[in-house]
């Protein structure tokens, strides 16, 4: 009986594989997904509960059930576990999606293949967020990974071979970049003399990579991160892939699992490397303002909706790379907000560009018209969609970028009041244009796809949402509201994270 409950994270999905594989109807399939993702919701609320108890009795560690079993002695790798604010929010997200997702995939072609390779990009996502160590984490990073290529290749539409080969070889590479900085970190992870460790906790408290090194292996980590993370020029596997996934793949992937490019850009490369975060950071601040305009240009001019949607995760995950970089409380903070966000929102697009693609056999904007009429209940799922992506008050979207913008003002004039130049302040101002964009390519949209007259005679015998797909997509807009309705409490969380942790390394206020 396994005595910390984090390992529980891994060991339902594990329980998941192994009842869909003795599954022998469609029946069976779809209540092993559906009760083993609410008892992935129930797991992260339970330990998002004790975890707010915890801190709520003055315990300030960095990490909480914290736990650690020996794996390979040789190289001091273990299976060590620990979760602080951030990591429960990124579970929270990823119970969620999962839960969301297996109702879009109510109809799925060979069910019970689909379901075991997604159950199992699962389990490489949730080992992701729960570990502690570096070997452990790179190892549940890359089980994430190699599903992808099967469930485009097999289930997916449209180019599914070449988008599917050219995902992931893209991440492959990103990954040798990210084994090389790794393993340059656990090299000089200890004092000399000392044990070497893979432990971040370990490594943090240690300080002992020496400068020269963090400026050579910065770089290679973030980059490693940062092509998972869709960030330019790195970017072109995204856009690709989304428009050829399956509906509940394009959720995961954009929902999560570009989420642990970010997660891991903080968690590893600038909590492990602070000085280099400090010195070189201008370098990628470049390139991830760069995607922020990018990806809402792309989104502006394409008329595919997967495609749009693939571009705007482009901009919006640069978004949050460019907080993380600015070094400060509040973009910071705003930057968790917006994976958050950005996680529910564009999984609830993809979802409904899925349901909408299920009825229509197309995704072009320019051959379809009044779904309003026709389809009321995803049209208005769509239009709260379209809402939080540009940042109407009141839902998620809002609240976590106008905490990035706050942030990110605040460490620009900061520097230009310095005399420390004014890169920082101008990428700022640009980042904000963003939101402009942003309304040009959601109204279009929604105009051409939801108003007007119908452009397709044939589309007026079409049906609404089945109670499988409402289940679905509510769950996801309740979430979204939930962030933008009560943004205190997801602040609260961050914060717990912060002030005890990463500010006490990086010295920044």
């Amino acid at each position: 009986m396994f005595t910390n409950i984090l390992i529980y994270f891994v060991v339902i999905p594990l329980v998941m594989l192994g009842l869909l594989a003795l599954c022998r109807n469609i029946r069976q399939i779809r209540a092993v997904a559906v009760v083993g993702s609410l008892a992935l919701i129930g797991l992260s609320v339970y330990v998002l509960l004790e975890y707010l108890g915890i801190r709520a009795a003055g315990n300030e560690d960095p990490m909480l059930f914290v736990d650690s079993w020996t794996w390979f002695a040789p190289l001091n790798i273990h299976l060590a576990v620990g979760v602080d604010g951030i990591s429960i929010a990124m579970l929270l997200l990823s119970s969620i999606i999962v839960f969301a997702g297996s109702f879009a995939s109510w109809t799925i072609a060979q069910p019970k293949e689909f379901f075991l390779w997604l159950i199992l990009l699962s389990t490489g996502v949730f080992g992701f967020f729960i570990s502690i160590d570096m070997f452990t984490m790179f190892m549940f990073y890359e089980v994430a990974l190699i599903p992808m290529y099967l469930l485009i290749g097999v289930w997916g539409s449209g180019n599914k071979n070449y988008s599917a080969m050219k995902l992931t070889l893209m991440l492959m590479g990103g990954s040798a970049f990210l084994m090389l900085g790794l393993i340059g970190i656990y090299y000089h992870s200890a004092p000399e003399g000392a044990p070497l460790t893979w432990n971040l906790l370990e490594i943090v408290d240690n300080a002992a990579i020496p400068h020269g090194w963090q400026s050579f292996l910065f770089p290679m980590t973030f980059v490693g991160f940062g092509v998972l993370g869709a960030m330019f020029p790195f970017h072109t596997w995204s856009p690709d892939g989304h428009a050829s996934a399956p509906t509940a793949v394009s959720m995961l992937h954009a929902g999560v699992l570009m989420k642990l490019g970010g997660y891991g850009c903080f968690r590893v490369a600038i909590y492990t490397m602070p000085q280099a975060a400090h010195e070189l950071s201008w370098i990628f601040l470049i390139l991830t303002g760069i995607s922020v305009v990018y990806g809402a240009f792309c989104a502006c001019v394409k008329t595919d909706l997967k495609y749009i949607n693939a571009y705007s995760s482009v901009s919006h995950c640069g978004l949050v790379l460019f907080a993380i970089l600015m070094l400060n409380e509040t973009a910071m903070t705003g930057a968790i907000m917006q994976m958050l966000s950005h996680g529910l929102m564009t999984a609830l697009f993809f979802a409904l560009i899925g349901m909408i693609y299920g009825r229509t056999h197309t995704r072009e904007i320019t051959q379809m018209g009044g779904m309003m009429q026709i389809l009321p209940y995803l049209s208005v799922c769509y239009v709260i969609a379209g809402m939080a992506s540009l940042g109407l008050p009141g839902l998620s979207g809002f609240v976590a970028e106008m905490t990035i913008f706050v942030g990110s003002f605040k460490a620009g004039m900061a520097d230009y009041l310095a005399g420390d130049g004014s890169l920082r302040l101008v990428f700022t101002i640009i980042a904000c244009c963003s939101i402009v964009i942003t309304a040009v390519y959601i109204l279009r949209v929604v105009g051409k796809l939801l108003f007007g007259p119908v452009y397709d005679d044939h589309h007026r015998s079409l049906t609404d949402a089945t109670w499988w797909e409402r289940l679905s997509t509510a769950t996801l807009i309740v979430c979204v509201a939930a962030i933008g309705c009560f943004p205190n409490f997801f602040n609260n969380l961050i914060n717990f994270t912060f002030r005890p942790a990463i500010f006490s390394v990086l010295g920044i206020n």
